[in-house]
């Protein structure tokens, strides 16, 4: 199991460093944006996202 934690953090790792490695530019009006909204716009934002890995969890995971 442990393993396999370590596994996902190297790969979100990885996905999260393309877009700033890629486009940096692009990155930095990214983040420029989410710095600009609420709270409750960067609150949605994270539940989606975990919504969203909860239910490609369960739909891939064997």
């Amino acid at each position: 199991m442990g393993d396999i934690l370590f596994a996902a953090l190297a790969l979100m790792l990885v996905i999260e460093g393309l877009l700033p490695f890629l486009s940096p530019g692009a990155w930095r009006r990214v983040f420029e944006r989410a710095t600009r909204m609420t709270d409750g716009q960067i609150r949605f934002l994270g539940l989606t996202s975990m919504i969203a890995g909860v239910a490609m969890l369960l739909l891939f995971w064997p």
